[in-house]
């Protein structure tokens, strides 16, 4: 490989991945999913959650029996039907290969580190054939998690040692010493610090020289790269002579109907002598409606007691209450928008099911859904609503109704200021609770979900009647 710095991954070979801080397998998937995986396969991943896990071995066996068209059909009633078996009992031994490739490993626990390290001694990957990929946990880094951990009052960012599970994946950079590796984290690592040091300057010069980094003999190095622009960073730089900024690749340019901001590291060894001149090809702006348009419509589930009768009955009532208030108030553009759209509030809306039906398209509409959609699945997988307190209900009324008439989110308490549509929060007009309650807006791409309590995504679409 040290003689093609013109094409980072030739044609003519296959290359091997690592993958660490799995998840459920995203980042993997992709490249795995790169003509029919005839140019990366995954060797090993490993991933600590269960459900997690769980997504990432049924994944693997998908790609294990390419071509076996019994085994693929088997995998197909089974996502079609519940009563099907598991497609593993027509094929055991690509199940066997996938679980042997998805490990539920927790990296850090030294006998999980212990368990990864013997898998791959016994794949004896030639290393310009390897490449790492993965993500370190985020929410160390990530504003939403940094803004948590302040409020916590014995929280000590020295003492968390989720800042330091890059180290792990470092560990396995200098072990493995992969042609070329992958690292993404969400762009607030770029901002993040430990006793008064940024996080991102150490990872920069870590990844860079792992061996110096784990107090050993120095090994090979690394040149850091950007996917976005030139920039570029080789060990003994200064971090602070770049602007880290330039690492984060805003994926709506790129093709992706979601805001989805992210730091990606490429990491090319110096020995191969990668210039960096290969950069991503910007592409048109999809949105929401481009992304999930053609989803069965759906409505939202009452927490309690829940039937199409009470759940009308509930919305249209908090829809004119809210539409009575905005005329009282004199805010005419805004009672009009609510009144009209109470008459849209559909009757009979299914709430959806984790195999939901639908009747099969066979040519997707354009370029993305051919390149999303499988033809082969007779259901919508996972479309189903969730369920809300009635007083919740009224909330997203407006915000669907603010969304479309304004085309913005309503932002915090001044924005919420109609009769019953603050929430229970002591602290409500504090500015922390700004984006509570979010709303797509069906022409732009999606902004990403963000997480509160309990993992609960308050994050919806501009369309009315209808979940998507």
């Amino acid at each position: 490989m040290a003689q093609q710095s013109a094409k980072l991954f030739p044609d003519f070979m296959t290359y091997k991945i690592i993958d660490l801080f799995a998840g459920p397998g995203g980042l993997g998937e992709g490249f795995a999913s790169l003509r029919q995986g005839s140019v990366f396969q995954i060797a090993v991943s490993a991933e600590m959650e269960s459900g997690a896990h769980q997504t990432l071995t049924l994944r693997s066996f998908f790609r294990q029996i390419r071509g076996d068209e019994v085994a693929l059909g088997a995998y197909y009633d089974f996502c079609s039907s519940a009563d099907a078996p598991h497609p593993s009992q027509k094929a055991p031994a690509a199940w066997r290969s996938a679980q042997a490739e998805a490990r539920q490993l927790t990296l850090g626990q030294p006998e999980d580190n212990r368990a990864l390290d013997e898998i791959l001694s016994k794949s004896k990957l030639r290393e310009d054939e390897t490449v790492l990929i993965g993500g370190p946990p985020c929410q160390a880094y990530s504003l939403v998690g940094r803004s948590r951990n302040r409020g916590k009052v014995d929280y000590v960012a020295e003492d968390d040692h989720r800042h330091f599970l890059y180290k792990e994946y470092l560990r396995i950079l200098h072990r493995s010493r992969p042609a070329v590796f992958v690292m993404e984290n969400v762009k607030g690592i770029l901002s993040s610090r430990v006793g008064g040091k940024l996080v991102f300057h150490d990872i920069l010069r870590d990844l860079a020289d792992p061996g110096r980094a784990l107090g050993q003999k120095r090994g090979l190095r690394y040149t850091i790269h950007s996917l976005v622009s030139p920039v570029r960073f080789e060990a003994g730089m200064d971090p602070e002579s770049i602007d880290a900024s330039l690492f984060i690749i805003e994926a709506e340019k790129y093709g992706i109907p979601q805001a989805r901001h992210r730091v990606i590291l490429l990491g090319v060894r110096e020995d191969i002598g990668y210039a960096g001149e290969h950069t991503l090809r910007k592409a048109d702006e999809l949105s929401v409606r481009d992304a999930i348009g053609d989803l069965p419509p759906l409505r939202s589930k009452l927490s309690k007691a829940d039937t199409d009768f009470d759940w009308r009955e509930i919305v249209t009532a908090q829809a004119r209450s809210l539409q009575i208030d905005a005329e009282t108030r004199g805010m005419d553009t805004l009672a009009f928008q609510l009144r009209a759209q109470t008459t849209r509030i559909g009757y009979a809306l299914e709430t959806g099911a984790l195999r939901y039906a639908h009747q099969k398209v066979t040519v997707p509409r354009t370029r993305y859904h051919r390149w999303v959609k499988d033809n082969r699945l007779e259901v919508w997988l996972n479309h189903e609503s969730r369920s809300h307190m009635p007083s919740d209900l009224g909330r997203y009324f407006y915000t669907s109704v603010f969304g479309q008439t304004f085309q913005r989110t309503p932002k915090g308490h001044r924005d919420f200021s109609l009769n019953g549509l603050a929430p229970d929060h002591a602290n409500w007009e504090s500015g922390h609770f700004i984006d509570r309650f979010r709303v797509q807006q069906y022409e732009l791409p999606s902004s990403t979900v963000t997480s509160h309590i309990a993992k609960d995504g308050l994050n919806h679409n501009g369309n009315l009647v209808g979940e998507k």
